[in-house]
């Protein structure tokens, strides 16, 4: 039989691990940004955009290296953000190192 303190302690409880549970969610591993991200770093290195679009490919390594860092540092939202824009950069520099190396005959 439930008393009125143990009923107190299991809904303090209860509201203990929801608030603690919100706190992560809001802050999430971005584990998908990551491997989405390095997907891309690998392709744009792949199609030679240190080469053929060195600026974009150096805004995406500088990104994704920061994002790392955040990353390793558990600071979540900013590994999240920074990794998204190290995969823009990065499918940039990929799509134009393959359009410059087509124009230059490279393919």
């Amino acid at each position: 039989m439930l008393t009125p303190t143990s009923l107190f302690l299991s809904a303090f409880g209860l509201a203990l691990v929801l608030s603690t549970s919100a706190c992560v969610t809001s802050d999430q591993v971005p584990l998908e940004e990551y491997t989405l991200a390095r997907a891309a770093y690998e392709a744009a290195k792949d199609a030679d955009a240190l080469r053929y679009a060195p600026s974009l490919w150096y805004t995406a390594e500088e990104n994704y290296r920061e994002a790392q860092r955040a990353f390793k540092e558990r600071r979540y939202q900013k590994a999240d953000r920074l990794f998204e824009l190290a995969r823009e950069a990065a499918e940039k520099a990929e799509n134009a190192a393959r359009i410059a190396r087509h124009q230059a005959g490279d393919s």
